[in-house]
């Protein structure tokens, strides 16, 4: 193996979001415990951007820097070669990041009568975004069947022909569920929403995370109609840990569409050092990716190993494309609450808890994979100790 995917880079003191925020949560948590919630990774980033960033500032003047030709041309070759598709250079709309771009085009493809669909339990942003709007909610059940999940279409379909409804948000691949939609389950998605003048918008900010056996279909491999009726949201921060540079990109075909969500977007650049790390990286490391999605898939085996045969109570989803693995704990006889406490007191687990995904992640636990295996195999035992001991207890 040419890269690290050993060493740990610990951050506590350094502003992380779930470093910090464990230590809220269990101000007594153990000093060698890793969290294992929000979703950027605990591997280090390829070395290609660290030392492509220190010769760029070597030579550079950190004035107003806005996208370059190569910035460009690279973000539309990375689409070209790992995906499938052709955007064209003006379909391409920037924001600092995808979420803040999802509550800018809501606000900007919808009045405050809509209504916004999203498919639960789905990535708790895509509900703030439509909250925070005021736009009203509208959510349809995926089907669980008890190792994945399903579409509810008949639901899907009633809930789009809804005469308030004007915007989808689809997550592809699906965050928390860790599915990955089919093109027959997104032509069907696309041609439901365009019947009933729904525009999509399609967040694939993991799309490049998908599991050996498993193919991606972004929806800009779709039907020119099915395209000009959707945005694909992307970014280069899940793929290669660079969540900080807060660099996203919005591929929107319709012009109408672009015109809004850049007037509502106002004068805009993103960070000059965002722009020169997505440039590096779709340019340098895709051979640092391929060996990361090898370290991604020999995690996943472990948990579904270590769970099969320690904690018969747990079951593993398929684990399709991200790197959330979800764990259903409800054979484990707590409610949601009770199963939250236990999580961070006594198994000192710090993952995302399900509920904050909508109701139907009760009992449900996210887990980021995403880091070295011996820190997967510590989380994993301690949480194996702590079942035993509460089993013991009742």
């Amino acid at each position: 193996m040419r890269y690290d995917f050993e060493t740990l880079v610990r951050r506590e003191n350094a502003g992380s979001f779930k470093w910090n925020d464990m230590k809220i949560k269990n101000p007594d948590v153990k000093e060698n415990v890793v969290p294992l919630s929000v979703a950027d990774m605990e591997w280090k980033n390829p070395p290609e951007i660290i030392e492509g960033l220190k010769a760029y500032l070597d030579q550079s003047i950190l004035g107003y820097t806005g996208a370059t030709d190569a910035y460009y041309d690279s973000v539309i070759s990375w689409m070209e070669k790992r995906h499938g598709f052709s955007p064209k250079r003006e379909w391409i709309v920037e924001t600092a990041g995808v979420v803040p771009g999802l509550g800018q085009m809501v606000a900007a493809f919808t009045e405050p009568e809509d209504a916004v669909l999203i498919m639960t339990p789905v990535y708790y942003p895509f509900r703030m975004s439509v909250e925070n709007n005021k736009r009203t909610l509208v959510t349809t059940e995926l089907i669980n069947t008890g190792d994945s999940y399903q579409i509810d279409f008949e639901d899907f379909e009633e809930k789009a022909a809804r005469k308030d409804v004007k915007l989808l948000i689809l997550c592809s691949p699906h965050n928390p569920v860790g599915r990955i939609w089919t093109e027959e389950e997104l032509g069907r998605i696309a041609k439901i929403c365009l019947r009933n003048g729904v525009f999509i918008i399609s967040d694939e900010i993991h799309f490049d995370l998908i599991l050996p056996g498993y193919h991606h279909v972004s929806m800009g491999t779709l039907e020119e109609k099915y395209v000009n009726n959707c945005v694909i949201s992307t970014a280069p921060s899940k793929t290669f840990n660079l969540a900080g540079f807060q660099t996203s990109n919005h591929f929107i075909a319709n012009e109408t569409m672009r015109e809004k969500i850049t007037a509502a977007r106002g004068y805009h650049s993103l960070n000059l050092m965002g722009y020169k790390a997505c440039e590096i990286a779709y340019t340098q490391c895709e051979a640092w990716l391929e060996e990361l999605l090898l370290h991604l898939n020999d995690n996943k085996k472990f948990v579904e190993k270590f769970v099969s045969d320690n904690l018969p109570e747990v079951k593993v989803y398929d684990l399709q494309g991200t790197y959330l693995q979800w764990l259903d704990f409800n054979g484990l006889g707590m409610d949601y609450q009770e199963l939250e406490k236990f999580m961070q007191m006594e198994a000192q687990l710090f993952l995302d808890e399900g509920y904050i995904f909508g109701e139907g992640g009760r009992g449900f636990e996210r887990i980021n994979i995403a880091c070295p295996l011996w820190v997967l195999k510590e989380a994993m035992e301690r949480l194996l100790e702590a079942v035993n001991r509460y089993k013991e207890r009742r």
